[in-house]
């Protein structure tokens, strides 16, 4: 360890010498003001998640807030379609900008820095759970009232990251009605639960039959 300088908030040390409680959450882009970061999860892949994530924004910049959504599925990104948002983020020697729905929302993914959508991001964990922490440090957000994470599957780096570099206020947890899921889902609500994160709520999706055309085709199958 380097001579200590007694100035603790520049220091990451926890050490005995220090005079201020220590903090390990990272901090935000000095030109992000966000109040509160709301992370949606489930510990299981392709229950909606996102799809959850981009209606809570919609919803809060609906109700006159100001919303922003940080994909961190970044090996499967999907946010940034579902808003039909498909140009690259831009930014300068202050940080990235993030790109903006045709309602306002703030994005950022993944997909808004590769050159193609479709190209796959074949990535190590470290070099992931990394990127997520710099799309909250190196962002920059704004005035933002919430800030929707949308989480990858598992309880893995990513996860992990998020819960100890944000502020997170809490979680929305996302799951469907077969015992296998909500077994997997029980993992990510005990991880919050161990990360000493309140879980806000739970959104179960449902599982519906579309009614069948009187002439069946087969560019109209059922649902299952």
């Amino acid at each position: 360890m380097a001579d200590c300088t007694h100035d603790c908030s520049t220091c990451g040390e926890n050490c005995g010498e220090r005079t201020e409680e220590f903090d390990p959450r990272a901090k935000a882009n000095p030109h992000s003001n966000v109040r509160k970061v709301i992370a949606v999860m489930s510990g299981k892949g392709g229950v909606g998640k996102s799809l959850c994530t981009a209606s809570l924004a919609a919803a809060v910049q609906k109700a006159g807030g100001r919303a922003a959504v940080l994909d961190a599925d970044i090996t499967g990104p999907s946010i940034p379609k579902a808003f039909g948002v498909h140009e690259r983020a831009m930014g300068d020697d202050e940080g990235i900008y993030p790109a903006l729905t045709s309602t306002g929302i703030k994005l950022m993914s993944l997909n808004l820095l590769v050159e193609n959508e479709s190209d796959p991001v074949v990535w190590r964990g470290a070099l992931i759970a990394g990127t997520v922490k710099q799309f909250w440090t190196d962002v920059q957000w704004g005035e933002v009232d919430c800030l929707f994470v949308d989480m990858p599957p598992g309880t893995g780096d990513v996860p992990l990251t998020v819960f100890q570099s944000l502020p997170v206020d809490g979680i929305i947890v996302v799951t469907s009605p077969q015992e296998l899921v909500s077994m997997i889902v029980e993992k990510a609500v005990k991880m919050a639960e161990m990360m000493n994160v309140p879980i806000l709520g739970l959104i179960e999706k449902a599982i519906w039959r579309r009614s069948p055309r009187p002439t069946l085709s087969p560019f109209w199958p059922d649902c299952p």
